[in-house]
């Protein structure tokens, strides 16, 4: 089965997240990625852990394994003529450049966009920063932690506005790459009537201003600054995060009518004062929210999950990732996928999250390729140029 970019070739300059990810995702739907990695060390998130798997003398990391599969690796000194030379060749046999340098540094490499285009005018190049190429900021470093708290989501996050908490995983990295493949396979699209080339650029505090959503509008429509609210909703009640006999479940009443079975299913007066529209119900959130516990006291999670069920509310448990992995509904949407890895033998990774037609495994390629081992794909892409430039050069003759 092939998969809807496989005849694109994607350059991937990037290291950590952002980039890799956004790498990642256009291997997964079919794209050729050739991961360019400074030789010796490689992405830095090669020796970000623990935890570290495999041989003593050749470390695994798992951050890397999450970020990297379906690509190939080729070591480049980008600060040597020679490899600059081999990246000049890439170029003009690609697609797609994907780089999150800081603003600057590929045009010191001697690869400006203009230098970029001449090599080859249909290459669309993407560009992530921290925050932003221009603007008074333009040149900062961006670091996820800190763009979280830059763009106003640690503000929004956590128990209440004294405690800002970053979310669990490096989510402006994650965005960034997303927004990113998205800008990309939408200039792909576009020089295909254009036959043209074209600079995407995201960076980490877009990706994350990008995603305020509602609580954004809620400042620049009714002129409300938004906190953190813990684990319940600031605009719907109740949705959010209730106990029970021996656990936690999570809920969420999106209309009146939910509203209303919940309250009949567990004898609570749905028209009491402060309860009746889900404007009151915001505003008594507290006694709203207390109301609720009351009525799940005494019921087990288990138990409790399957009223809710027969009463058609939403709900559900908050799972360690163990549980999630080991769930038959995540592994059904093909969200874990085994690789052969050289060094680790046949492992278990998290898979993409598209699915194509009806194509059992995740993504757009029928089977997946290992995060590579550093420079594994060296010597077989150099040899693919040479043979493109044979076959350039037999053209050539041919037509004269």
């Amino acid at each position: 089965m092939s998969g809807p970019l496989d005849d694109v070739v994607v350059i991937d300059l990037t290291r950590a997240l952002a980039g890799p990810h956004c790498g990642m995702m256009l291997g997964d739907l079919g794209a050729r990625v050739i991961k360019v990695e400074t030789p010796g060390t490689g992405d830095e998130s090669r020796g970000w852990g623990p935890p570290f798997v495999g041989p003593d003398d050749q470390p695994v990391s798992t951050y890397f394994l999450s970020c990297n599969r379906n690509k190939e690796s080729v070591e480049l000194d980008l600060k040597s003529d020679a490899g600059r030379a081999v990246l000049a060749r890439l170029v003009g046999r690609a697609d797609v450049l994907l780089e999150n340098f800081r603003p600057g540094v590929l045009d010191r490499l001697g690869f400006p966009i203009e230098r970029l285009h001449e090599l080859n005018p249909g290459l669309v190049v993407l560009r992530i920063s921290g925050f932003g190429h221009d603007g008074p900021e333009g040149g900062r470093a961006g670091y996820d932690q800190i763009a979280q708290g830059e763009g106003g989501l640690m503000s929004l996050t956590g128990a209440d506005a004294d405690h800002p908490q970053r979310v669990g995983v490096p989510i402006g990295d994650l965005l960034a790459g997303m927004y990113g493949a998205y800008g990309v396979v939408a200039a792909l699209h576009e020089r295909n009537r254009t036959g043209v080339g074209r600079v995407v650029r995201t960076s980490l505090l877009a990706s994350i201003v990008g995603v305020h959503a509602f609580q954004g509008t809620r400042y620049t429509v009714a002129g409300e600054v938004p906190t953190a609210g813990g684990n319940h909703h600031p605009s719907i009640c109740p949705y959010g995060l209730f106990t029970c006999a021996d656990g936690m479940i999570q809920l969420s009443c999106g209309s009146e009518g939910l509203w209303q079975r919940l309250a009949d299913g567990f004898g609570i007066d749905a028209a009491a004062p402060g309860f009746a529209t889900n404007r009151e119900r915001v505003e008594n959130r507290e006694a709203v929210i207390a109301t609720v516990n009351e009525a799940f006291a005494d019921i087990p999670l288990d138990t409790l999950l399957a009223r809710l069920a027969e009463y058609g509310i939403p709900a559900g448990e908050v799972r360690t990732l163990d549980r999630v992995y080991e769930w038959e509904q995540t592994r059904s949407q093909g969200l874990v996928i085994d690789v052969d890895h050289p060094l680790l033998g046949r492992i278990e990774v998290p898979g993409p999250p598209i699915r194509l037609d009806d194509n059992a495994f995740a993504g757009g390629r029928s089977e997946h390729a290992h995060p590579p081992l550093l420079g594994e794909h060296t010597e077989s892409v150099i040899a693919w140029l040479d043979d493109l430039d044979a076959q350039d050069a037999g053209d050539a003759g041919g037509a004269g």
